[in-house]
């Protein structure tokens, strides 16, 4: 790349774009366009001009749709219209997909390297919350007399802390003994390791499991997911890990971090589709079957049988050893089908590593963008997300102050730009590399700038019409 003083900030970004080698990424995938993102009704077709795109920066919440989802679902819907229930044994010489019987058992294959866990490890099934019951009911077994605490954080999305608290009271027992809450220090966003090691060493000889998010989704900070799982194990205590904001956006190597257990969902940075299946990853030493048929014992279902003997109908449990014992009932082959679409395109993309090293430099650059905003504005808005690019993935989450969030998120819309809020007062923007590009992170900051702006003068008329009346 050629010396960059020179050039003006669009022209600096799109030669960030042409240098990036994951660009043709961006083609494998529907990117809305103005007229989408306003319109009320469906589109008519679906040709959009180049430059007509919205700026969707809310992969965080909903990744874009791939192209070829449309493709791989009309072939799974021909195979049910032609084959009906030999979809599940009768592979088609045509066909990209598998059988039925195998759609999880590929799935777990292409997802596997996302989170770092060997195949046998990995299983798709559920959603996310139902996979952390899952996992709390198979391991999670409280002694009021030993080990009987959860430590989660304060700020966790609210559907682990009605996981964690229903949990402990259908063990008979109170949140309030029983729930640990982890508070950041001096009502700060940001959770630091060593403050968590504090408490975790506070209540470590009655505390059973540690619950945490990889990503916390409101401030957009990266734990230390090696450091904290081994601080905990070699207290005694099983680690569940939370990987909503991290699967598919960070490196992660859950096997080799010896992790006990994680779930994630699909439909943010995996792009699967709204509400779409989940992931399951258990280490191979809690996943054992004996010769015997001895084996953890966990809430199980026919689709965690034995896969030689699932079909036979037989009674008597035993599971398939590995994450997929974990599974209960056959899973929706359409929601799989649409996960693989995009699975396929991180094969494509090479894999996490080149990922991950587009989002550090994406994630970097609308930093450093943002930073150049006017020092007037700098007292109504700041970063809270950490600045260290260890200690972050791709979401940026601005804190604004008091009253401005409706009107900024207004101007934001009317320029066709797609984030989402946390309120009171959080924007989330979080460029996704496999489709978000360096001018997409400027044309924001504009807006942004613009937006605020307008926020400012609108709550400024409304103090100044007050102090009329």
């Amino acid at each position: 790349m050629g010396d960059s003083s020179n050039l003006s900030g669009r022209d600096h970004a799109i030669e960030l774009d042409s240098s990036d080698v994951l660009r043709h990424i961006r083609d494998e995938f529907n990117i809305p366009s103005k007229a989408d993102v306003s319109r009320k009704t469906l589109p008519s077709d679906n040709s959009t001009d180049a430059d007509d795109k919205a700026i969707y920066l809310v992969g965080n919440s909903l990744g874009l749709q791939p192209k070829r989802t449309a493709e791989r679902i009309q072939q799974y819907l021909a195979t049910w219209r032609t084959q009906g229930v030999q979809g599940h044994f009768k592979p088609l010489d045509d066909s990209p997909l598998p059988t039925w019987l195998d759609v999880d058992a590929r799935a777990a294959e292409m997802i596997a390297p996302i989170v770092g866990g060997k195949v046998s490890e990995v299983a798709v099934m559920q959603t996310l919350t139902a996979n952390l019951h899952f996992l709390m009911a198979a391991f999670y077994k409280p002694d009021i007399q030993g080990r009987h605490k959860i430590i989660l954080e304060s700020k966790a999305f609210p559907s682990d802390h009605y996981a964690v608290e229903t949990q402990i009271r259908h063990h008979g027992l109170r949140p309030e003994d029983s729930m640990i809450a982890l508070e950041p220090p001096n009502n700060e966003d940001i959770l630091p390791e060593e403050y968590i090691e504090f408490v975790i060493d506070q209540h470590a000889s009655t505390t059973a499991v540690l619950l945490l998010p990889g990503i916390q989704y409101y401030s957009g900070q990266l734990l230390d997911i090696p450091r904290l799982t081994a601080f905990a194990r070699e207290r005694g205590i099983f680690v569940i890990w939370d990987l909503a904001h991290a699967a598919g956006n960070v490196l992660l190597s859950l096997h080799d971090w010896n992790v006990d257990a994680a779930a994630w969902c699909t439909y943010k940075y995996i792009n699967g589709g709204p509400g779409c299946i989940g992931g399951l990853f258990v280490h191979e030493r809690h996943a054992q079957v004996e010769q015997d048929g001895s084996h953890n014992v966990r809430l199980a279902g026919w689709w965690g049988n034995d896969k030689t003997k699932r079909f036979e109908m037989r009674p008597g449990f035993v599971p398939v050893p590995g994450a997929a014992g974990f599974q209960l009932s056959n899973p929706s082959v359409l929601d799989i089908t649409s996960l693989c679409a995009s699975l396929e395109i991180f094969e494509l993309a090479g894999g996490m590593a080149p990922i991950r090293a587009k989002s550090t430099r994406l994630t970097a650059y609308l930093v450093s963008e943002l930073q150049k905003l006017p020092a007037n504005m700098s007292a109504h808005w700041q970063i809270i997300t950490p600045s260290e690019q260890e200690r972050r993935g791709a979401q940026v989450s601005l804190l604004l102050s008091d009253g401005l969030l409706d009107e900024v998120m207004a101007g934001l819309e009317r320029r066709s730009v797609l984030v989402d809020e946390r309120r009171p007062n959080v924007i989330r923007v979080a460029p996704a590399p496999l489709y978000n590009t360096f001018l997409d992170c400027w044309k924001f900051v504009n807006a942004f700038k613009e937006a605020l702006g307008e926020a400012l003068d609108a709550v400024g008329a409304a103090k100044n019409s007050t102090r009329a009346v």
